[in-house]
């Protein structure tokens, strides 16, 4: 099971025109939740995250709590090795730096 994001051109025809599309696997739930981004990720609908620029500052936040306590996230770490730590920061900051290029984006969560 995968969570995949994606920032789509709200004026865009078809719902396959992406212009940022990534993939991560569920088993970071925890982690995301624990670094106060899960829903903004996962279910940013149920919190009235509609563009890339109203998640902007969510995952800032998230992304600083989760550089600064690498310790604290690593016990997150699932066990299979399937979502850790090394993988979710630097996902976490492309969906960022997406969210900053393309600020207008919807934002959908496929889960």
């Amino acid at each position: 099971m995968s969570l995949d994001v994606y920032l789509r051109d709200p004026s865009a025809k078809y719902e396959v025109d992406a212009l940022y599309w990534a993939t991560i696997t569920h088993n970071l739930a925890e982690m995301a939740d624990q670094a106060g981004i899960y829903k903004a990720m996962w279910r940013p609908e149920e919190i009235g995250i509609n563009t890339a620029k109203d998640l902007i500052p969510i995952l800032e936040t998230g992304l600083a709590g989760l550089k600064q306590r690498p310790k604290h996230f690593e016990q997150f770490n699932a066990s299979n090795g399937w979502g850790l730590y090394e993988h979710f920061v630097p996902f976490v900051e492309e969906y960022l730096e997406a969210c900053k290029e393309y600020p207008e984006a919807t934002v959908h969560a496929s889960r």
